[in-house]
């Protein structure tokens, strides 16, 4: 294990710290959260490095800069409700889970969302509820949401995610095309609930959003 916390530390020092994520809360937690536990047996060699690996089913474990990054966009302060789109492997879905009260994850894949239910156990992240669906029509009985965030691209602005966003809310999303997306934050106003702030958080590579607000199968 000590041999992983040197990993994880050489991680957030070189890849996050180094590229100007400046969230407290966000490094310590990517300085704990064994990211080894989420990728397969033979790939734990590079569970540390500085990009995306297959967790099967066509599907990828984020680049841990970019689960930094868009994190550090969700503005988390440790009350929140959270929406996740794509549990995947479960580690940005473990993350969230040190970091606010409360997280809801939709995966597509059934056999990803028990692996991560598993794994989020041993960690004790009790705090999250997975659900097997289509992502993109978010999940309307729980909301509103203080955060979003979606781990797959999508075509356009997911509505059906965007209505789901509290006052105050912050949402993350990859939007454009199958192969390059620009990674924009949306943020809703607190005094005209009508209006979203748009940021650009630069450009970045996610695998498809498959859904009703999203591309098909």
């Amino acid at each position: 294990m000590d041999r992983y916390k040197k990993q994880r530390i050489r991680m957030v020092e070189t890849q996050i710290r180094g590229r100007s994520i400046r969230d407290d809360r966000v490094l310590k937690v990517m300085e704990t959260v064994p990211r080894h536990l989420f990728v397969d047996e033979g790939l734990i060699n590079q569970a540390y490095s500085d990009n995306p690996l297959p967790i099967g089913e066509r599907q990828t474990i984020s680049q841990p800069y970019i689960v930094a990054l868009m994190t550090e966009a969700l503005e988390l302060k440790g009350m929140e409700r959270v929406l996740e789109i794509g549990t995947g492997s479960g580690y940005q879905t473990a993350i969230l889970a040190k970091l606010a009260d409360r997280v809801f994850s939709i995966e597509r894949v059934a056999v990803l969302a028990s692996r991560a239910r598993k794994i989020l156990d041993r960690l004790n992240c009790y705090n999250v509820a997975i659900r097997v669906g289509d992502g993109s029509y978010g999940w309307k009985e729980e909301a509103p949401f203080d955060a979003i965030i979606t781990t797959a691209a999508a075509p356009q602005f997911p509505q059906h995610l965007v209505a789901q966003l509290s006052p105050g809310g912050r949402m993350v999303v990859p939007v454009g095309g199958r192969d390059v997306q620009t990674l924009y934050k949306l943020t809703r106003s607190t005094e005209n609930p009508s209006e979203l702030k748009k940021e650009d958080l630069g450009g970045c590579r996610f695998v498809s959003l498959i859904g009703e607000s999203g591309w098909k199968e």
